[in-house]
């Protein structure tokens, strides 16, 4: 009987590996909306390809990365994102960059990546940084007080924010692991969506009044993820 067990375990191993090997590829942006009709077919999952023979060094080059920019707004920081729409080289490599720049005490707002993972380094300044885990893995804060040129992960689709506690400027670079990793931030979305979310929806959710859901829904949302 051990040996029947045993046998059908490899089998089931066996069985999970061929899915795994023969799973659809990742989505390159929000949704993928089927048609029947090529010729009514507009987009892809990520960019129609160039012929190779007609690239050229412009495809794969980005300039301005270490201008400053501006930080007077609500949250009191700016990203720049180099992803595939800035760098069409980027098409398929799975990769972007981005710079923040942050005001005293700015901030880059609870948010997520659902499609990449995101690697953080301080180049200048000082920066409160932190990932919270799924509900499997209780809901856990992950949290550190970087300086000049140290490094923080934030794994693929976890909620994450950065702070800048001091009274001078900072800034970060980051690498994420998709040429277009996408950015849901938290309070945008549920509060700013268009149309707005049932307002009884969200009372219940957050377990408060239904007034202030309506009163943060009214609230002008930026967005600062150029």
């Amino acid at each position: 009987m051990k040996g029947a067990h045993f046998l059908l375990s490899l089998v089931v191993l066996a069985l999970a590996s061929s899915i795994a090997s023969a799973s659809d590829p990742s989505p390159l942006q929000d949704f993928c909306v089927a048609v029947d009709d090529p010729h009514k077919a507009l987009f892809v999952n990520g960019k129609f390809c160039k012929d190779p023979k007609l690239a050229n060094a412009d495809d794969f080059f980005f300039t301005g990365l270490n201008i400053p920019r501006d930080t007077h707004n609500p949250v009191g920081s700016n990203v720049t994102q180099v992803n595939v729409d800035l760098i069409k080289g980027l098409n398929t490599l799975g990769i972007t960059l981005a710079r923040i720049d942050y005001a005293p005490f700015g901030q880059n707002p609870p948010h997520t990546h659902p499609r990449g993972s995101e690697i953080l380094v301080v180049v200048e300044g000082t920066l409160y940084v932190g990932f919270v885990s799924s509900n499997q893995d209780g809901n856990r804060l992950f949290t550190k007080v970087l300086k000049e040129g140290d490094v923080f992960v934030f794994p693929i689709g976890m909620i994450h924010f950065q702070f800048n506690p001091a009274h001078a400027p900072a800034v970060a670079f980051a690498g994420l692991s998709s040429q277009n990793a996408g950015t849901i931030t938290i309070a945008n979305t549920v509060f700013g969506s268009d149309p707005a979310i049932n307002p009884d929806v969200l009372a219940k959710a957050f377990q408060v009044d239904k007034y202030v859901i309506e009163k943060l829904q009214k609230q002008f949302w930026y967005d600062n993820d150029n």
